[in-house]
């Protein structure tokens, strides 16, 4: 290393907070340089959890995606999942359908579904209320973690309502977190190419700041490898952390590679080192963000193990239903069995946690 850098990786080494002009040297280390640094901060904020056994214990939480409509207006250039009125496999979940997905989960133990949609122009608030509602009172030991920032500025659209009393109104129905997704990168330029009719990042951060605010906590992400520049990722790393340091709400950041099988937007993919380099140097540059979850769903079991050594400390979901990214071309699937092993393989011991990282076994 430079001298210029050497001075850097101190820094994080005593665990101080680093500068954008920080990020882009770290960037630029060898990936294994940046991989120690990662799990050295990785440990530096973990030490303390879990009656002071947080560098032990690699936490992961039964759960389930379910995706309660495909219809969306949005057209996402990234995206293979969505379907317009005219598609013949659109669809909106019943209440019976639910409630199918939900016995499942309930069946191996889970206590969370991840529940997101598409942009639907139809649906009224009174659909949402019903379906927040039937969960709650049939199923309340699940935590209902839905609805991402765009969807929650699609829905104050079509309510005409303020995105306030919307947010709050979801809560209490039986809203209990909410997911980071649509984040993709929170700088205009980058959203106006790739997505175009979604929320700007002013617009997907004011979301979270209600949130925050009305007691929701939230987790945040990226999802890069596609029209963006280095300087975009870390400007939207920027974003999070200052937004963090405001309301203080985000439970963790998860990053993801873009997949680009089945999708309009034509992008050489990156590899699972720029992964490792990104999530790496997110955990360093985020250090009021507490949890780094490795995104085994996109770059398989085994990068996400190593991943556990670039700074991540969760395992994410057993993902017992993925629509989305599959939809893009990528499919993996792990058991809790299989998530165990992982952990225990890696050196760490596996422990089952809630949605606020709290242990449940």
């Amino acid at each position: 290393m430079v001298a210029f850098e050497e001075s850097i990786a101190d820094r994080v080494l005593s665990g101080e907070r680093i500068s954008r002009e920080d990020a882009r040297a770290l960037y630029r280390l060898p990936l294994n340089e940046l991989g120690a640094l990662a799990d050295h901060r990785r440990n530096l904020l973990r030490q303390d959890a879990f009656g002071g056994r947080g560098n032990e214990i690699v936490t992961y939480i039964v759960d389930r995606n379910i995706n309660y409509t495909n219809v969306c207006n949005v057209y996402c250039k990234f995206c293979a999942f969505y379907r317009t009125e005219r598609d013949a496999d659109h669809y909106v979940l019943s209440h019976e359908q639910l409630d199918e997905k939900l016995d499942e989960l309930t069946a191996i133990g889970g206590i969370q579904i991840l529940l997101q949609g598409g942009h639907h122009p139809k649906l009224g608030i009174e659909f949402y209320l019903g379906m927040l509602s039937h969960v709650r009172e049939k199923y309340p030991h699940i935590n209902i973690h839905g609805f991402s920032p765009p969807e929650f500025n699609h829905f104050a659209e079509v309510f005409g309502m303020p995105l306030r009393e919307v947010i709050l109104k979801f809560k209490e129905a039986g809203l209990g977190s909410i997911p980071g997704g649509g984040g993709e990168i929170l700088v205009d330029s980058v959203r106006n190419r790739i997505a175009p009719l979604k929320c700007n990042s002013d617009q997907w951060l004011k979301v979270m700041e209600i949130a925050h605010e009305l007691g929701l906590s939230s987790s945040s992400t990226m999802m890069f490898g596609h029209v963006e520049t280095v300087d975009d990722r870390i400007a939207h790393l920027q974003r999070l952390r200052d937004q963090q340091d405001a309301s203080g709400g985000f439970s963790a950041f998860i990053c993801w590679t873009f997949q680009p099988e089945h999708t309009k937007l034509r992008a050489e993919p990156v590899g699972s080192a720029e992964y490792l380099r990104m999530q790496a140097l997110s955990r360093i540059f985020l250090d009021n963000i507490p949890n780094i979850q490795s995104s085994w769903v996109t770059q398989g079991p085994r990068i996400g193990q190593v991943a556990l050594k670039y700074g991540a400390n969760d395992f994410g979901s057993v993902m017992m239903e993925e629509n989305v990214v599959s939809s893009a071309g990528t499919s993996f699937r792990l058991a809790k069995a299989d998530i165990e092993q992982l952990i225990v393989s890696a050196g760490y011991e596996p422990r089952r946690r809630n949605n606020w990282y709290k242990l449940v076994d």
